[in-house]
């Protein structure tokens, strides 16, 4: 994590600047660089994805986005994996999907790359579950791990490989073990 050295902004002056090239997020006035994804972490939020996308989006359950910019709640982040239930994909007169979503994603998936520390990415995730997300996981490739938060409920931490990880009620035709999470890192 690659902190910005700066005076405080605010939002609205965060949100003007150009994109840079590894994402950046907006966090109690501060401006915080994303690590560059690296093989475990990118496998996982790729595989994840397809995975998502293939159950949920034939459907018009809900969509799946990598590295989706989300600004909400006074914070501007940019989860791993965002994934919006389809009545809240934000959307132009036309239909189309919207360039900039204003609202917490409805499950929030976080996949630890190795120099990432894990309390922001956790202050993340929570902030998220102060507004309409449902769900969030924090996946750590080292260890193997798989943190779940659940809004209003006691964390989870699943390790063993047979272990079913919850998903949000919306995706729950969504069948995935640690296991098979994991094991996409041997394909």
């Amino acid at each position: 994590m690659v902190r910005t050295p700066s005076k405080n902004i605010t939002l609205a002056e965060f949100l003007i600047l150009p994109e840079t090239k590894l994402a950046s997020e907006y966090l109690d006035g501060q401006i915080i660089q994303k690590p560059m994804a690296q093989g475990e972490d990118s496998t996982i939020q790729g595989e994840l994805i397809i995975l998502i996308n293939a159950i949920l989006k034939p459907q018009k359950v809900a969509r799946a986005y990598p590295e989706l910019r989300c600004t909400f709640g006074g914070r501007s982040i940019v989860p791993d994996v965002a994934v919006f239930t389809w009545e809240r994909i934000p959307r132009k007169e036309n239909g189309r999907v919207a360039n900039l979503f204003s609202a917490a994603p409805d499950w929030t998936i976080e996949i630890l790359s190795p120099d990432q520390r894990q309390t922001k990415v956790t202050k993340n995730i929570l902030h998220c579950l102060n507004y309409e997300t449902q769900m969030g996981w924090l996946i750590d490739p080292e260890e193997q791990t798989v943190f779940v938060y659940i809004r209003n409920q006691q964390p989870v931490m699943l390790d063993e490989l047979e272990s079913l990880l919850p998903v949000p009620d919306f995706a729950s035709e969504l069948r995935l073990t640690v296991g098979n999470l994991f094991g996409w890192l041997l394909e």
